[in-house]
C-alpha cells in the first residue's frame, strides 16, 4: 500500500469524493470483504458490495486475497493508499495556471503554484510507479514565528536573494545531461485552530528555525487579489 497515491482521473475523482465511498476507503487501510465492512460500517452489504466495485475499477481499490468458505469465494480488498490526493488535472481546462497573473504577494497566485506542483509532481510519481522507479525531489517544512511585519518582509527579501544566488550558481542551460527541476518557495500564515472544549490550551513550544518554502509578503494577513 502506498502512503500517498495521487488521483487524476476526472471519474476516479468523482468515485473518491462520494461520501461512502470515502469511508469505505478510509476501512479499508486494513484489508476487508464487504460483508466484513458492512458490519463495521453499518451498511446494508449488496450497497457496499456495488461501491466496492466501482473503487476497484478506478483503481482506488485492490483485491487482496480470495477466501474459499465452501462453496462462496468471498474477496477480500484493501485500499491502494493510505490517503489520496486530487490532482487539478482532474478540472481539465479549469485547472490553475501560475503563469495567467503572476504576483508575489497574491495567496492565490500561491495557490496556483501550489496546483501546479501537485499535479506535475502526481505525473512524476504515476509514471515512477509504473516504472517502478523512485522520483527525485527534496523537501523542507517549518515554521517561523515573526514579531512583526516588517520582520517578515526582511525575512522573504533575505530568503529571495539567497535562492536567486544559489539558482544562479547552479544552473547550466548548457548542460547536455542536465534535467530541469522546479523550485517553489512559499510562506504563508498557519490558519489559527480552535481548542478543543476537552482539550487546555498550553503554551506552544517555539518553532527551531529552519529553511522554509517562503513567499515575500508585507501585511500580518495573506493578501487576495
Amino acid at each position: 500500500m502506498l502512503d500517498v497515491a495521487v488521483i487524476e482521473e476526472p471519474a476516479a475523482a468523482e468515485a473518491s469524493l462520494d461520501p461512502m465511498r470515502a469511508r469505505l476507503l478510509a476501512a479499508l487501510v486494513e484489508p476487508g470483504s464487504a460483508a466484513m465492512l458492512a458490519a463495521r460500517l453499518g451498511l446494508p452489504r449488496q450497497k457496499v458490495n456495488y461501491h466496492l466495485k466501482e473503487l476497484e475499477r478506478h483503481g482506488l481499490v485492490e483485491l487482496a486475497e480470495e477466501r474459499r468458505k465452501g462453496s462462496v469465494t468471498e474477496r477480500v480488498y484493501r485500499a491502494t493508499a493510505a490517503s489520496y490526493v486530487i490532482s487539478p488535472a482532474a478540472l481539465a481546462a479549469v485547472s490553475p495556471d501560475p503563469s495567467r497573473s503572476p504576483d508575489q504577494l497574491s495567496a492565490r497566485w500561491l495557490l496556483a503554484l501550489g496546483s501546479r506542483l501537485v499535479q506535475e509532481v502526481g505525473s512524476l510519481l504515476t509514471g515512477a510507479a509504473r516504472a517502478r522507479q523512485r522520483v527525485a525531489s527534496f523537501g523542507i517544512d517549518a515554521r517561523v514565528r515573526f514579531a512583526s511585519a516588517a520582520d517578515r518582509a526582511a525575512f522573504a527579501e533575505e530568503l529571495s536573494q539567497a535562492v536567486a544566488a544559489l539558482v544562479s550558481r547552479y544552473h547550466d542551460e548548457s548542460a547536455p545531461q542536465g534535467r530541469d527541476h522546479r523550485l517553489v518557495v512559499g510562506l504563508h500564515q498557519i490558519p489559527a485552530t480552535p481548542p478543543s472544549p476537552a482539550t487546555p490550551t498550553t503554551p506552544a513550544t517555539p518553532p527551531a528555525l529552519a529553511p522554509s518554502t517562503t513567499r515575500p509578503a508585507d501585511s500580518p494577513a495573506p493578501q487576495e487579489n
